[in-house]
């Protein structure tokens, strides 16, 4: 096991990135169409295609899901991971048209120190992100980098640089579950301004710096802190989970609210009015069914675990971007 959502038998994911504008793509790219649907806890969501995942709508499965920066401009990362697919094979035929899903959320990073010059110069410039997308999906693999990388890469938290996690364990049924995580939270992901994190509880091997969890929360610990409200929407963790049990999309659904657990224990606050916090689950069905109510149980509790674990692992990774009021890195602030 890598610890990563690719331990999860037909996953592979992909980072690229733009250091100079400060933002990047990162695509979860499936071996085959797999069921999957969504929860969307945060007050101001940008997506594309998420519709598709609600239980009602037709079922076909997804290829992809793509977690990009660039607010709504990010949208367009989508557009170059469908071409990739395409030319992959990957896709329903249609009318004799290929038609791969992609399916995305964005986090907003247009605030953070990089040059985005499609924002003063939209005739002279476009965006990078349909080429990062493209990029993402075609670097897609078992490894993959975290930290200051793909939809990590300018991200934030309220104290410290955010960044891209991922983690994965076995549970008791059997079942691999897995968890992936692009942290630009309005939140905290540390209990205050110590080296603890909100997640501590549920780390495994020291993956975040093994310092555990205070034996006492102070009143400064618990006082509310986060990004300079009101403002634009400048934060937003996207995520997605995935397992190997078969579940249809309905219970994909449950999968994706149970794991939305996983961000409230590991940021603080989280789920606000300028969040659009979601995520995703898939089903890579590679396993067994999962879909009865005490192993979906297992299987969403295991989620959520996994992705309170991947938040913290995001913010341990991060590395600050080269930039005078960038926020500092948690390894450089606090030590391995």
């Amino acid at each position: 096991m890598r610890n990563l959502i690719t331990d999860v038998p037909g996953v592979k994911v992909g980072n690229a990135h733009d250091a100079r504008a400060a933002t990047g793509v990162t695509v979860a790219v499936f071996d085959r169409a797999s069921e999957a649907s969504v929860a969307t806890l945060g007050g101001a969501p940008g997506d594309r295609a998420v519709t598709l995942l609600e239980p009602e709508m037709l079922d076909g499965g997804i290829d992809a899901v793509v977690l990009s920066g660039g607010s709504l401009y990010g949208l367009d990362a989508a557009g170059g991971v469908s071409a990739v697919l395409c030319a992959q094979g990957k896709g329903v035929a249609f009318g004799g048209v290929a038609l791969p899903v992609a399916v995305q959320a964005i986090l907003f990073d247009l605030m953070n120190g990089g040059e985005k010059d499609w924002l003063t110069k939209p005739v002279e410039h476009r965006p990078p992100y349909w080429d990062l997308g493209r990029d993402a999906a075609l670097a897609a693999g078992q490894d993959f980098a975290l930290g200051t990388v793909g939809a990590g890469f300018g991200a934030t938290t309220a104290n410290l640089k955010g960044g891209l996690g991922s983690t994965s364990m076995r549970t008791k049924s059997g079942f691999v579950v897995g968890a992936l995580a692009a942290v630009n939270a309005v939140g905290m992901a540390t209990v205050g301004d110590s080296r603890h994190f909100w997640a501590g509880p549920y780390e495994q091997d020291d993956e975040f710096g093994g310092h555990g969890f205070p034996a006492k929360l102070s009143p400064e610990a618990l006082a509310l802190r986060f990004k300079r409200q009101p403002a634009p929407a400048t934060a937003t963790t996207i995520a997605m989970v995935a397992t190997d049990a078969t579940l249809t999309k309905a219970e994909c659904k449950r999968l994706a609210i149970m794991a939305n657990d996983g961000l409230a224990r590991a940021l603080r606050p989280v789920h606000a009015p300028n969040d659009g916090d979601t995520v995703f689950a898939v089903s890579t069905a590679h396993a067994g069914p999962g879909g009865e109510p005490a192993l979906l149980t297992e299987l969403g509790a295991a989620a959520a675990d996994c992705l309170a674990r991947a938040v913290a692992r995001g913010v341990y990774e991060a590395t600050a971007l080269p930039y005078a009021t960038a926020l500092p890195g948690y390894r450089r602030r606090f030590g391995k």
